[in-house]
C-alpha cells in the first residue's frame, strides 16, 4: 500500500466560472501534501486559468484523433501545451450520452499517452447490470479493451476510477465494501497480467462521493481517493474530502 499516493480529482462536468477557479485554487492550494495529488478537471475554456492559478488541471476529454477537421473537437496535444497533466477517458456520461465505445475509449487513452497526458480510464456498470450480476463482466470488457490495444503495461502510466453509473449524482453510493470487492477485482484482474503494475496502479472511486462518505470509503485497502463530481464545486466539501484521504489512504 504504500506504494501507491492518494489522489482526489474533482470533475466539473460543464460547470464553472473563473470565480470558482479562484475559490477553489485558494483552498486547494491550503490542503496541498507531499501524500497526495489533487487534480481539477474543469470544462475547456477554464484549463488556462486553473492552471495559472496552480493547481493540477486536467481535460475531461480529448478527441482519440491528430489534428484535422474535425469542428467542435479538441486535441490532447493542445490540452497538453496549455500545461494540462491529465485527462479522463471514458467517463460515463461520454459513453452514455455521446456513445463513446470501448474501442474509442481504447483509442482516446491510447492518444493520451502519444502526448504524456496521463489518462484517468473512468468504468463501471449500468444499474441492470448491477441488478443482473454483470458488474465484472462489465468493467473487465473496459479493461481489456484498452489492453487489447495497447497492451497490459500501458496501465502502468495511467489511473483507474471504477464509478458505478447508478451512483453518479443519483445521490446513491456503493458502500465501502461493495466498492472495495469490486476494486479488489480490478486489481487482481491486472495482477493476473502484472503483479508489480497491479500493486502500484492508483484505483479511484467514484459515484456520490461527499464529506461524510469519503473517509469510509478511502479507508478501504484497494481504493486509493476518489473522483469526486457535484462536491468538487464546493471548496468546503472537495478540501474536507481531500482531508480525509490524507488521514486514511
Amino acid at each position: 500500500m504504500a506504494t501507491r499516493k492518494a489522489m482526489v480529482a474533482g470533475n466539473w462536468k460543464m460547470n464553472g466560472s473563473l470565480e470558482l477557479v479562484k475559490q477553489m485554487s485558494d483552498a486547494i492550494n491550503n490542503v496541498q501534501s507531499q501524500e497526495m495529488d489533487i487534480v481539477l478537471f474543469p470544462p475547456f475554456p477554464l484549463i488556462s486559468a486553473m492552471i495559472a492559478s496552480g493547481v493540477v488541471t486536467g481535460t475531461q476529454t480529448v478527441s482519440e484523433n491528430t489534428p484535422g477537421a474535425f469542428t467542435g473537437e479538441v486535441d490532447a496535444q493542445l490540452v497538453k501545451d496549455l500545461g494540462a497533466q491529465y485527462v479522463l477517458v471514458g467517463h460515463s456520461e461520454r459513453r452514455s450520452i455521446y456513445n463513446e465505445s470501448n474501442a474509442t475509449v481504447a483509442d482516446k487513452f491510447a492518444r493520451a499517452q502519444e502526448v504524456d497526458l496521463t489518462p484517468i480510464l473512468c468504468i463501471g456498470e449500468s444499474e441492470s447490470e448491477q441488478e443482473n450480476g454483470q458488474t465484472e463482466q462489465v468493467v473487465a470488457a473496459q479493461i481489456d479493451a484498452v489492453i487489447e490495444k495497447l497492451g497490459v503495461a500501458a496501465l502502468k502510466d495511467s489511473v483507474i476510477a471504477y464509478e458505478p453509473v447508478w451512483a453518479i449524482g443519483t445521490g446513491k453510493t456503493a458502500s465501502p465494501e461493495q466498492a472495495q470487492a469490486v476494486h479488489k477485482f480490478i486489481r487482481d484482474k491486472i495482477a493476473s497480467l502484472d503483479s508489480d503494475l497491479a500493486q502500484g496502479l492508483t484505483i479511484l472511486y467514484g459515484g456520490s462521493v461527499n464529506e461524510k462518505n469519503s473517509e469510509l470509503l478511502f479507508a478501504q485497502t484497494d481504493i486509493d481517493g476518489g473522483l469526486i463530481g457535484g462536491a468538487s464545486l464546493k471548496a468546503d466539501s472537495f478540501t474536507a474530502i481531500c482531508n480525509s484521504a490524507k488521514r486514511t489512504v
